[in-house]
């Protein structure tokens, strides 16, 4: 898969807020999807279709243990995610620094 399909995937996965608070919790340890469901108002099957979206995504992976099938975060695709986000970088500081030369003008005015 090329960086930018893997990126799509990733992008596309992280756009539901459950899917993210889904990582968020599997970045606290290994869960199981009925322990995954508890603090949503919704069914382990629905739990579970968002699981595959993030398992498609390569953002979790399906262990097992027994005949539990314990899920786990996958950090490598946020990695990516967050170094094509840094790459943008240098953009925003430029614009937070010309905001910033702005208001400090402002300021200066006021004060005549």
């Amino acid at each position: 898969m090329s960086s930018e399909d893997s990126l799509t995937l990733t992008f596309s996965a992280l756009a539901d807020p459950t899917r993210r608070a889904i990582l968020q919790r599997l970045a606290s340890g290994h869960a199981v999807v009925k322990d995954i469901a508890l603090p949503f108002e919704m069914s382990s099957p629905a739990v579970s279709k968002h699981l595959r979206v993030l398992e498609r995504a390569g953002l979790v992976e399906r262990g097992r243990y027994a005949q539990w099938r314990p899920r786990r975060l996958l950090a490598e695709p946020l990695a990516e995610a967050a170094e094509w986000l840094q790459s943008y970088r240098p953009f925003w500081e430029e614009r937070f620094e010309r905001m910033d030369a702005a208001l400090t003008k402002i300021k200066t005015e006021k004060k005549r």
